[in-house]
């Protein structure tokens, strides 16, 4: 088959394309035929040498979540049958004609989406639930503030909080990035290049922050909770320190939490996946919930697709396809 391969640590240009054997799948893992898979930040995190892959996954194809066609089923697994189309979250080899996955990782395509909307959903929908309903503890009523909104996680972020009925904030780099996350449901966007985040929601406050910016961000964050808040990081693109008030995390018994998902065990994914589909599936058919793809490359353009991403001028996902992409 053919994969993209991390071929050495660097820029975009260390991606090239390369023959690989399909892989083997175990007795509780279905064989995917894969027609679409999500460009996530893990993987340029990955390409640069920052990020390895962990045990058991592929140590240098990238690619987090796919979407096609169950080619082979293991000996245990019963739901899936060959032929039926799913998107899965993975631990790695997403970039590839063929990808080994979980069976309990798995979950159908929803009706009415393509290969390509399908594979935009696993690694963000599984990381918000996870870490905005779960770890966040998000309920109706509540304000929510996502950083980044028009990224793949915020565009996510922002739907399922204004599906469940929260007062949604975001913050994005643009005016134009801005307006998408408002048509997506955000109540207000901030363009934090020319306004100060914590100076305008610091009348509001808020209840629960996804944050992936930290750095300078984190202190912002921490005074704006309200009492019993809770901060929830899921990256540091802006660094991994900061300086905070202690007493003041005590006095108004804040909760700071975060995760990382790649590495978390089988049943931990397979319980995160089974409650995915009983919460956020239904969404797709009422229409609250609704992918946002900005641009599809060829999986042999994966560097240029690693490129757009590394620009941050992108809004919603970016996705790699394979040439058989009917539905």
């Amino acid at each position: 088959m053919k994969a993209v391969i991390i071929t050495m640590a660097g820029s975009p240009s260390v991606l090239q394309i390369e023959e690989r054997p399909v892989p083997d799948i175990a007795e509780r893992q279905v064989l995917i035929k894969v027609l679409a898979a999500g460009v996530n930040r893990p993987d340029v995190a990955q390409r640069k040498g920052v990020y390895p892959a962990p045990p058991g996954a592929s140590p240098d194809i990238p690619g987090l979540e796919v979407a096609g066609i169950v080619e082979k089923c293991g000996a245990s697994v019963t739901r899936w049958k060959t032929g039926d189309a799913v998107c899965a979250l993975i631990a790695g080899g997403g970039y590839a004609e063929y990808a080994a996955a979980e069976a309990a990782h798995c979950l159908p395509v929803p009706a009415n989406l393509s290969f390509a909307e399908a594979a935009s959903l696993p690694e963000t929908v599984f990381t918000v639930w996870h870490n905005v309903f779960q770890r966040g503890g998000l309920k109706q009523g509540e304000n929510f503030l996502v950083h980044g909104g028009s990224s793949g996680i915020g565009i996510t972020a922002i739907q399922l909080a204004k599906a469940f009925n929260a007062n949604v904030f975001a913050t994005a780099g643009t005016d134009e990035k801005c307006a998408t996350c408002t048509s997506l449901g955000a109540d207000v966007c901030i363009n934090y290049k020319n306004m100060d985040f914590e100076e305008v929601l610091k009348a509001e406050g808020v209840n629960v922050i996804l944050d992936m910016i930290g750095g300078d961000y984190v202190a912002k964050n921490i005074r704006l909770l309200k009492p019993d808040g809770r901060l929830v990081f899921i990256n540091a693109m802006k660094g991994a320190s900061a300086a905070f008030n202690v007493a003041d995390i005590m006095r108004r018994r804040l909760t700071i939490t975060g995760s990382t998902l790649r590495n978390r065990e089988n049943e931990f994914k397979a319980q995160l996946a089974a409650e995915v589909e009983k919460n956020v599936w239904p969404l797709f058919a009422s229409k609250q919930f609704t992918p946002v793809i900005y641009r599809t490359f060829p999986l042999r353009q994966a560097a240029e697709a690693h490129s757009l991403m590394e620009t941050c001028t992108h809004i919603g996902k970016i996705i790699l396809m394979n040439n058989d992409t009917s539905r």
